[in-house]
């Protein structure tokens, strides 16, 4: 591999400018975990729609005909402006008031509350999908009035005789009973008609108030006007239990059918008796007109009125007519609108025409003669009372017979029936959203993952801050299973653990090769042969790019020392299948000679120096002149020393180190070394007056979202023609 060191400076990419390669590439490298969240999210999606409880509707139609006021009617030029909204908005309210609500709480003692206890959460699935639901109907339950609402458990003690048992929370039995029985124990009292159960099955009982069961009621209870002003309510009620819904819902409609025709009849008897009260008094007056007249004519000796007169009072007679009708009108009005309003206004001008009408009429009269006059309006007044006392009498008529016959503006159209299949959940849906939540979910975690993500992946953000990279080693299968390899319950060698001696045709191995090849040139300019190889951080791979650039160098004909500096969690001796002791710790402190530190392996070239005993002291040890009389030696018998040390951004050791090295490399993992943990240590090691000669891009996965320019050399192998 050649390695430009004099690469020029990538531009900065633009970071407002979105990749859709890229992100494109992110989903394709995670398809896998995409694939898995939504597959789980899938499976949770149809658990719930099969387990979940379902949900019936049951709904009916009522219609509401729009009723008379019981006064006479306004005339046909006056029907627009009296049109006021349709009745339904009022029915709605009435419906849901706890006048009708609270009747059929009653009727169907809806305070009892009761359901069968069931495994948690998936139990009540179960239980359906074997068909063995257990159902429980309670017709009456009563409560001391010091006792607990809801802490009572009912068992179905032996099936056959129908025999249960109520217990408190205490588990303190209340009483004991048997189906269909009256059941009383102090103040207990419970009547169950019905059980649907295995014996031994338990159900959970207690009591609401009777204003908490409206409350849930009407927030179950849906009431909506068919169309504008169409006079047509539908009923709907969701619930559990069909067979329960729908009786509550007929029953809702049967109590509201019953107080509209008791409102209706309340109507009729309140305006009878009003009547009835008047029609004395008109009844009274109309006799005193006629005497009146009568005693008149005859002191008169019966003046008969002329044609003239005869029509002025025909006339006089309708005008009043008009009047009184105007007046039961303007009753009417007066609850709707005020003065103001245009219609008020027209029924006023209506009024005050009539009234200058009757005014010329009353000039005309005057022109007669007094008997004539007298006459006139006495006919007036007996004729204006009678036609109020026959329309008197007529509405009483009616009354009596709307009394007798009541049936109210209300009719049941269809009474409430149970859909067959149940409205909610509906499976198809919630197993399609729960797919698409799982997707949507598990790529945007994806995403967010890669936006927080901050390793370096390509080996071009690298050189751009001045660092060439001499090598690409891509992650090896053989590599990760290493830790498995050290479970086997038998003894191991190097060449279970050293992957150069595993498959040197592994792929991480030929690019350690092209490594040493670009080292051999590199380490010619270097003022020894010691190599040291560091990192930014821990877990970086730095002992297995060493044992391995070891091995590989050692197999060009070379002999090569390996020394693991790293005195605090070096495990170069687990690799190499060697002593871990004694080892550096023990020659730096003095405790035992170079010769015996130096340890040969079943790798021909390759000596290596473990790490020994862990010290309390290691950057102290390392200071000591014993290093460097070490590397001296070294330099005299080997043809190449590589030494792997500790993270320079976690400990000095690197540094002191350093100084006694002719080339210094760091070695980074793919996408776990940010740009900046590079940055901070090539710094730290400039500070102590080290040049790092070049970086070590480690274990890099080949991604669909990341491009690799000229190292992507490694998606290429090159094997033998087996024939």
């Amino acid at each position: 591999m050649s390695v430009n060191q004099n690469s020029p400076q990538r531009a900065p990419d633009n970071n407002d400018v979105i990749d859709l390669a890229k992100l494109f590439g992110l989903l394709l490298d995670s398809r896998g975990f995409i694939l898995g969240v939504t597959f789980v999210f899938a499976i949770l999606g149809v658990s719930y729609a099969l387990l979940a409880t379902p949900i019936y509707k049951t709904d009916a139609l009522i219609q509401v005909e729009e009723k008379s006021t019981g006064m006479p009617a306004l005339s046909s030029e006056m029907t627009d402006l009296f049109s006021t909204a349709s009745p339904a908005t009022t029915e709605i309210e009435i419906l849901k008031s706890r006048m009708v609500l609270g009747k059929t709480v009653d009727n169907l003692n809806l305070t009892t509350v009761v359901s069968a206890n069931h495994f948690p959460i998936i139990g009540k699935g179960l239980s359906r999908f074997t068909g063995s639901v257990p159902y429980i109907d309670i017709a009456r339950f009563e409560l001391p009035e010091d006792a607990l609402p809801d802490s009572y458990t009912l068992t179905l003690t032996n099936k056959e005789q129908g025999r249960y048992t109520l217990t408190n929370s205490e588990d303190r039995e209340i009483l004991t009973g048997k189906i269909g029985k009256l059941t009383k124990n102090d103040d207990y009292t419970l009547f169950i008609t019905n059980i649907q159960a295995d014996e031994g099955d338990s159900f959970s009982v207690g009591k609401i108030s009777r204003l908490d069961a409206i409350q849930n009621l009407q927030q179950d209870l849906s009431v909506s006007e068919r169309g504008k002003q169409a006079g047509i309510l539908q009923l709907s009620l969701t619930g559990e239990n069909r067979s329960e819904i729908q009786a509550i819902l007929n029953d809702i409609s049967e109590n509201y059918l019953l107080q509209n025709v008791a409102r209706n009849s309340a109507e009729a008897e309140s305006s009878l008796i009003f009547l009835k009260k008047h029609l004395p008094e008109i009844k009274q007056q109309l006799t005193k007109a006629e005497d009146k007249l009568n005693i008149y004519r005859q002191n008169n000796e019966s003046v008969d009125l002329n044609m003239e007169a005869k029509s002025t009072l025909d006339v006089m007679v309708t005008l009043e007519s008009q009047l009184n009708e105007l007046t039961f009108k303007e009753s009417d009005i007066s609850k709707l609108y005020t003065k103001q309003h245009p219609a008020y206004q027209a029924l006023l001008d209506k009024r005050q025409t009539l009234l200058n009408e009757k005014k010329r009429l009353e000039k005309r009269i005057e022109k007669l003669p007094k008997t004539q006059r007298e006459v006139l309006r006495m006919a007036r007044d007996v004729e204006v009372t009678q036609q109020i006392y026959i329309q008197l009498l007529n509405k009483v008529q009616e009354l009596n017979i709307v009394k007798a016959s009541t049936v109210g503006n209300v009719r049941i159209i269809d009474s409430a029936q149970a859909y067959t299949n149940a409205v909610k959940p509906k499976k198809p849906l919630i197993a399609v959203l729960a797919t698409l939540l799982g997707g949507m979910l598990s790529v945007a975690i994806v995403l967010l993952r890669a936006a927080m993500h901050k390793g370096v992946e390509s080996p071009d953000d690298i050189e751009e801050i001045g660092l060439p990279v001499y090598s690409v080693v891509p992650l090896s299968d053989l590599q990760l299973d290493k830790e498995m390899l050290t479970k086997k319950g038998r003894k191991l060698t190097i060449k279970d653990t050293l992957l150069a001696l595993i498959n040197p045709a592994d792929l991480s191995i030929e690019a350690l090769r092209s490594l040493r090849t670009s080292l051999h040139f590199a380490m010619m300019e270097a003022s020894n042969k010691v190599l040291m190889i560091s990192g930014p951080a821990p877990s970086m791979g730095k002992s297995f790019i060493s044992t391995n650039m070891a091995a590989v160098i050692a197999q060009s004909g070379q002999r090569v020392l390996l020394i693991d500096a790293d005195m605090r969690k070096g495990h170069i001796h687990k690799i190499l299948q060697c002593d871990e002791k004694p080892g550096l710790s023990e020659y730096l402190s003095g405790q035992c000679t170079l010769e015996n530190i130096v340890q040969s392996i079943e790798f021909e070239g390759l000596d290596c120096v473990t790490r020994g005993t862990i010290p309390p002291n290691p950057s102290e040890l390392l200071m000591h002149p014993r290093l460097k009389v070490l590397l001296d030696w070294a330099e005299d018998n080997y043809d190449c020393i590589i030494i792997d040390t500790p993270p320079i951004l976690a400990v000095t050791d690197a540094a002191i180190i350093g100084k006694h090295a002719g080339a210094t490399f760091m070695v980074g993992r793919f996408a776990q070394t940010s740009l900046k943990e590079i940055e901070i240590a090539k710094h730290r090691f400039e500070q102590n007056g080290i040049e790092v000669k070049g970086f070590i891009l480690n274990a890099v996965e080949k991604k669909a979202s990341v491009k690799y320019g000229s190292y992507g050399y490694y998606n290429y192998e090159y094997k033998s023609d087996s024939k």
